[in-house]
């Protein structure tokens, strides 16, 4: 049976990326394409959109669309964007909408952006004709899809049989609004849940998580985790009175791209066979941050979002001493929280030579690290699936993880007694457990053959997204049999 879904999100990587939603996004359509669903994947045309890979034209009969949120209305047409490989994309064209700089913003016509983009997926599948037995959406973003199935399009014979399903990406991004804007959404007067909440406020992920027919999440560890009241995030309640509907798959990683065998960011490539391109790595990655390449010193990697959930501030009172004697260097990529920023710029400037920050983001720096760290870094207060760990196996940087969501699930703790494991994982977040974690690595990396046992166990791992794209079909299949 050919699964017919209609696949909605704010971002899809290579082309427009502002967190891992993208990444996930971007590989799971492309690994549903290549096994025969027929898909159609919807993205807003942002101003930043990459369109140099694209073929770009105007959809038939798609083509100056009215929709009206409130008192505002919006003209918006579609453009078919072909691409070498994966699906093509139906980009929804709305310069008023979309055509100003970032993916996100706080300008307050915010919440037009998306509800459009839900609106607009739906309105297209009716014109063209196309029954999705799927509507997939993601985060908050497009969670006010299943509602409007349910109150709006479903009566649509085209959307009759259509059944939602929302996968969380991150349950700490929710889509608060102002009460005064539900009827900005497009839906009738009372659709929008406010009863329960915090005074006149509207959460668009609540609503999507009681309206969706299904409901996903990006590893097992994390769906158990967000039923819960420590990380559930005041959403706990509605997830755990679905029981056992929340499905938890662990994202896979695009191995198109993140393998350094066949890396084009990088000027040595290397595999488990050969690894003398990740010690020539290493000495590029010192050279171009300026740190010095000890022999026999650590150097541990992070790449970052720097905010409260990634626990960057947990660094502090952890590296210090390790950098002051030498053992281990440092290198750190990435933007958010000004105290955050603050305190990384501080390790650099104290332990020049030994600790370097790039503020920002760029993707051939974050190769560069994956490829030249002997270990990273990832010392999350909650992840819900984290890929980085997992790139980091592949690349032979061995990863130090909290074991929490998705770092839970991908990451074993080595033993050095049998050999067996992928990484370093330690328990609490707070100073004491990243230091602790820090200098065991140090440490056993002292001892070639046994740091060689955990590199050589960690590129074994397959984290490809065949066994993710199973578990999708499963659930795509049983949600189907619903209608």
């Amino acid at each position: 049976m050919v699964i017919r879904c209609c696949f909605v999100t704010a971002e899809l990587a290579p082309l427009v990326k502002a967190g891992g939603l993208a990444d996930a996004a971007g590989a799971l359509a492309g690994a549903l394409h290549s096994r025969g669903v027929d898909l159609r994947v919807f993205v807003p045309m942002y101003a930043e959109l990459d369109r140099s890979t694209l073929s770009l034209e105007p959809e038939p009969g798609l083509a100056d669309l009215e929709l009206s949120l409130g008192r505002h209305r919006y003209r918006y047409s579609f453009v078919r964007a072909r691409r070498a490989a994966g699906p093509d994309l139906l980009l929804v064209d709305c310069p008023e909408l979309y055509g100003r700089p970032g993916v996100y913003g706080d300008a307050e016509d915010e919440h037009h952006r998306f509800a459009l983009l839900c609106h607009a997926a739906l309105e297209a599948c009716v014109r063209t004709g196309f029954a999705p037995q799927v509507v997939h959406c993601h985060d908050w973003h497009t969670a006010l899809l299943p509602t409007l199935l349910r109150q709006r399009y479903g009566r649509a014979p085209e959307l009759a049989g259509a059944r939602s399903l929302l996968t969380v990406h991150n349950l700490g991004y929710q889509g608060w609004l102002p009460a005064s804007v539900a009827s900005e959404l497009g839906l009738p007067e009372g659709a929008v849940e406010t009863a329960g909440l915090a005074a006149d406020r509207i959460n668009l992920l609540r609503q999507g998580l009681r309206d969706a027919d299904a409901v996903s999440t990006v590893s097992p560890t994390y769906a158990k985790e967000i039923c819960s009241p420590e990380l559930g995030m005041g959403l706990d309640e509605v997830l755990r009175a679905r029981g056992d509907e929340v499905a938890g798959i662990l994202n896979g990683v695009d191995y198109s791209t993140w393998d350094p065998a066949t890396d084009p960011h990088l000027p040595h490539r290397f595999s488990a066979a050969d690894l003398s391109g990740k010690a020539r790595m290493r000495a590029a990655l010192c050279d171009l941050l300026g740190l010095q390449d000890a022999p026999g010193r650590l150097l541990i990697g992070i790449v970052s979002r720097l905010v409260w959930q990634k626990g960057v501030d947990l660094l502090e009172g952890a590296l210090e001493e390790p950098l002051a004697d030498g053992r281990i260097a440092f290198a750190a990529l990435g933007a958010g929280e000004p105290a955050n920023e603050a305190l990384l710029e501080s390790l650099a400037r104290r332990f020049p030579g030994r600790a370097a920050f790039r503020r920002g983001y760029n993707e051939r720096l974050a190769h560069w690290i994956e490829a030249g760290a002997d270990a990273f870094l990832m010392p999350s207060r909650y992840e819900p699936c984290g890929l980085n760990q997992m790139y980091s196996l592949r690349y032979g940087t061995v990863p130090l993880v909290r074991r929490t969501g998705g770092l839970a699930d991908s990451v074993r703790h080595f033993d050095p007694a049998t050999g067996e494991g992928t990484g370093i994982v330690f328990n609490d977040a707070d100073p004491a457990a990243v230091r602790w974690a820090v200098e065991t690595a140090a440490a056993w990396h002292q001892d070639h053959s046994l740091w060689s046992r955990i590199v050589a166990n960690g590129m074994r791992e397959d984290f490809s997204w065949d066994r993710a794209v199973e578990e999708y079909l499963q659930l795509y299949r049983q949600i189907a049999e619903r209608a």
